[in-house]
């Protein structure tokens, strides 16, 4: 991931720029002097100054859906990890412990998916194949998306409430607030598990760690954070926290879905342009 210093150096004088998950800031794009588009090579644009960008009428492209599927499996990954917790059977037998806890199977369990976008969709198709029901929040999607007798559309306050585990796949809230506030995770049955592998601020840090603290949350699985790496809190040292590196479109198919699109937009935004 190139660094600040980097990319003062590299961007003057581009009109394109392929741009992954490195922070952006104003004084980026202010280097930036001839660049008329910036290409995501994925979805998330959190890392980008929209601002400064619309100021200087810099177009955004965005590789949407190319790395759903890779999210999705990762999201399964941990969603199981998480009712089997396998970190905290993993760091035991390590260290010459042999704990055995129960867990649950996934084709009794009851799966939360707060947003039925791209990954949000493929991840219902997943759990629900393996013989999950599931409890689907998502006001903006039409009402056919993952149509199932398993899949039930319903409130934000059910879905965290009624899940075995609950899964975040939506954008953070415009204001800034986290979606998951300490009132919600209190919501959550006790022994479920929460998995955000969306965006970091999605939750309420304290009251997750409160909940696992006490006991009433089974695991809590995260792929995204604030900054990378990010700095060792409580939260991410509890050994029923589960982290992954950001790892959700880090696969082989997922890379190269996200390259040829980004390419593709970026050619597309510069023919028109020209």
């Amino acid at each position: 991931m190139p660094q600040r210093d980097e990319l003062m150096r590299s961007l003057p004088g581009c009109v394109g720029w392929l741009c992954g998950i490195e922070p952006v800031d104003a004084g980026v794009i202010a280097a930036a002097d001839a660049l008329r588009i910036i290409s995501r090579n994925g979805t998330g644009i959190d890392n980008l100054p929209l601002a400064a960008l619309a100021e200087r009428g810099i177009v955004v492209r965005r590789a949407e859906a190319a790395n759903a599927r890779g999210v999705a499996e990762l999201a399964l990954l941990l969603i199981l990890a998480g009712l089997r917790q396998m970190v905290e059977c993993h760091e035991g037998v390590r260290q010459g412990q042999w704990p055995r806890p129960l867990g649950r199977e996934i084709e009794t369990a009851t799966i939360g998916i707060v947003g039925l976008g791209a990954v949000g969709s493929r991840l219902a198709d997943m759990v629900l194949a393996l013989g999950a029901s599931v409890l689907a929040h998502d006001p903006l999607a039409p009402p056919d998306r993952v149509r199932h007798p398993r899949l039930r559309r319903t409130s934000l306050e059910e879905t965290v409430a009624a899940a075995d585990a609950v899964t975040l796949h939506v954008p953070r809230p415009p204001a800034g607030e986290p979606l998951m506030t300490a009132a919600m995770v209190a919501r959550m049955k006790p022994g479920a598990v929460l998995v955000n592998t969306a965006r970091a601020g999605l939750v309420d840090e304290g009251a997750v760690l409160r909940s696992l603290q006490d006991g009433r949350l089974r695991a809590y699985a995260v792929d995204a954070f604030a900054t990378e790496p990010p700095p060792l809190a409580p939260l991410l040292l509890h050994p029923r926290t589960i982290l992954t590196p950001h790892l959700g479109g880090l696969t082989v198919e997922s890379v190269g879905r996200a390259a040829s699109v980004a390419v593709a937009n970026l050619l597309e935004e510069l023919g028109r342009a020209a």
